[in-house]
């Protein structure tokens, strides 16, 4: 007979639904009347598009954006063909790659349209039940999007079916920046050239920017999964995500003695250890080492020496009694040490944590419809 996957599993990743779509509805309420889509690109942020979106789905969401044709064809899959005005709706953030209009019609994709050639191949594609597609004018990132020459001179525009318009904040986390005001004049103009088009402006922090960013559309990813979209202020959402970790060995260990790799820690006094199966395999980054930590029956227990590939190693000297045992779970993430908590430890931000979490964790979804 087979285990149970949990009581086997080296470390457990719990997915909070009901997080997700409570978080969803706040930001909706924020924009409202905007409409509020949801970004579910690299796999929902690490956390499951095909759960993640079909929960916000059911609670009302019916506009969902990937970065990748792959990620769109998946996530058609797992919410089911478009119905009544196309919904649920997917946007594809990178275009078409050149050869792929007829698959975007296939799966009924809508193209973000973001440079000549994109806009020249989607205008070609002469079928009765072509998706609409969405124009994007760099305003202001130098990454993606048309820039305003090349707007103003695209002569396929007349063709294209196009049903938004947008563009994206380079700095929407830094209220006062003064690039965000420059964005939006010249996001102003550029809609200006296209009046019967719906627009898009403000993702996660862009919400938080006030009504004149919300424009009709608003695309929150990374707040939608418990990352603050206001650094430096209370975090208005809800955590997403508790990530535990399973302690293997326990050792009793003396003043002197190193830890891990490189004997780069050395202990300043006697101490109890917990090694933990978690390691840069499983995304708890390397960076983490010296400066990261968990939590053991409320108390926080530092990491001690350098994270490897499938383990870490923590001084759980201060748990309190009992002592831990072999087989107890360490806290990673959750309430007390957030993704963003994380995130600063290793010197990075909340989505480059949740989009590393590995493939190794058994997965658990809190439903979205409990009590």
């Amino acid at each position: 007979m087979a285990s149970d996957p949990a009581a086997r599993a080296g470390a457990i990743l719990e997915i909070d639904l009901a997080a997700i779509v409570a978080n969803w509805r706040l930001l909706a309420a924020k924009a409202a009347p905007a409409e509020c889509a949801a970004v579910v690109k690299a796999d929902a942020y690490g956390l499951g598009a095909a759960p993640v979106a079909r929960a916000l789905a059911t609670a009302g969401c019916s506009r969902f954006f990937v970065a990748t044709l792959d990620e769109g064809i998946a996530l058609r899959a797992a919410l089911g063909p478009p119905v009544a005005n196309r919904r649920p709706a997917i946007a594809v953030l990178n275009g078409p790659p050149p050869g792929t209009a007829a698959e975007f019609v296939a799966a009924q994709l809508e193209p973000v349209l973001n440079e000549p050639g994109q806009l020249a191949e989607w205008s070609r594609l002469a079928v009765a039940d072509r998706p609409p597609a969405m124009l994007h004018v760099d305003t202001g990132m130098s990454r993606l999007g048309l820039s305003a020459a090349e707007l103003a001179a695209a002569s396929e525009l007349h063709s294209l079916g196009a049903g938004f318009l947008l563009s994206h904040l380079a700095c929407a986390d830094v209220p006062d920046h003064p690039l965000n005001m420059r964005q939006r004049a010249r996001f102003l103009a550029a809609r200006r050239q296209f009046p019967a088009l719906k627009a898009s402006l403000a993702a996660s922090s862009g919400v938080f920017l006030g009504r004149d960013f919300h424009f009709d559309l608003v695309r929150p990813g990374a707040a939608l999964f418990g990352v603050n979209p206001v650094p430096g202020r209370q975090n208005p959402l809800r955590a997403v995500i508790r990530l535990s970790a399973r302690i293997l060995q326990l050792r009793q260990i003396d003043r002197g003695e190193s830890v891990g790799y490189g004997a780069a820690h050395v202990m300043d006094g006697p101490g109890l250890l917990a090694t933990a199966s978690i390691g840069y395999a499983d995304g708890w980054s390397r960076a983490l080492s010296h400066r990261g930590c968990g939590w053991l029956a409320g108390t926080r227990v530092p990491l001690v020496g350098r994270v490897s590939m499938d383990l870490a190693v923590f001084d759980v000297s201060a748990a309190p009694p009992p002592a831990p045992a072999t087989g107890a779970m360490i806290e990673l993430i959750g309430e007390r040490y957030g993704v963003d908590d994380v995130a600063a430890d290793a010197g990075t931000i909340g989505y480059e944590i949740l989009t590393s979490l590995g493939a190794r964790y058994h997965r658990v979804y809190r439903p979205a419809d409990r009590g």
